[in-house]
C-alpha cells in the first residue's frame, strides 16, 4: 500500500504492519539522511473520507521513540517529500503509535504511517520545517538577493530637501528601484529561466 524512499538507497515497500490502520518503515543510519519521500505504491487506495498521516520516530538520548507529525498522504496527494534532517534535536508531540510495541535500535528511525479520517488530520499540525521548498535553490537565492539589494540601496534613501548637492555623483530616485524590483520580482515569479533569452 505505501512505499518510501531515501536518496542513494532502495525503495522500500515492505512497511510492518503494526496495527490494522498503521505502517512502520525502518530507516538504518537515519542521521546521514535529509529527506524521504512517503508514497502510495497505487495498488489499494485510502477508503472514502480517510488518508494517512506521516510521522517520524527517532530515539532521544535515553533511547526512548520521540514522535513528530511530518505531513499526510492523501488519494488526491499520494506522495509527499519530508525534510527530516532538523528534525533530530525537536521535542515530540502527541501520536497513535504510542501504546504499540515497536522494536527500535539506536541507529534506526522510523517512519509511521497511521490511517486517518481527513477531518481528523485537518486539525492535526506538522512540524513546521518538515516541509520542502517548492522553489529552487537558484530562485531562492535569487529573491534574497533581490530583497538584500533593495534593502541595502533603500537604507540610503534621503528626502530631496537632505540632498547636498555633489556635481560628481549622480542619483536615482528610490521609486525606480522599487520598480525594478518589482518589476523582476514579477518575471522571476512568471518564468524563473527568463534572464537565458
Amino acid at each position: 500500500m505505501f512505499g518510501c524512499l531515501v536518496a542513494g538507497r532502495l525503495v522500500q515497500t515492505d512497511a510492518q504492519q503494526v496495527a490494522e490502520d498503521k505502517f512502520v518503515f525502518n530507516l538504518p543510519d537515519y542521521d546521514s539522511i535529509n529527506h524521504v519521500v512517503v508514497f502510495m505504491l497505487g495498488t489499494v487506495p485510502f477508503p472514502e473520507r480517510m488518508g494517512g498521516s506521516v510521522y517520524i520516530s527517532y530515539p532521544d538520548q535515553s533511547g526512548m521513540p520521540v514522535w513528530q507529525l511530518l505531513g499526510f498522504i492523501t488519494n488526491e496527494k499520494p506522495s509527499a517529500i519530508f525534510k527530516i534532517s532538523g528534525l533530530k534535536s525537536g521535542e515530540g508531540g502527541q501520536h497513535p503509535f504510542g501504546a504499540m510495541n515497536i522494536p527500535q535500535t539506536p541507529s534506526v528511525a522510523q517512519i509511521g504511517i497511521s490511517v486517518e479520517l481527513l477531518e481528523q488530520m485537518a486539525q492535526q499540525t506538522p512540524v513546521a520545517n518538515a516541509a520542502v521548498s517548492t522553489l529552487d535553490s537558484f530562485t531562492q537565492f535569487t529573491q534574497k538577493m533581490l530583497d538584500n539589494f533593495y534593502n541595502f540601496a533603500t537604507s540610503f534613501a534621503v528626502s530631496q530637501a537632505q540632498m547636498t548637492p555633489s556635481p560628481s555623483e549622480a542619483f536615482i530616485p528610490a521609486n525606480v528601484v522599487l520598480k525594478w524590483y518589482e518589476n523582476f520580482q514579477r518575471r522571476l515569479a512568471q518564468n524563473p529561466f527568463f534572464w537565458k533569452t
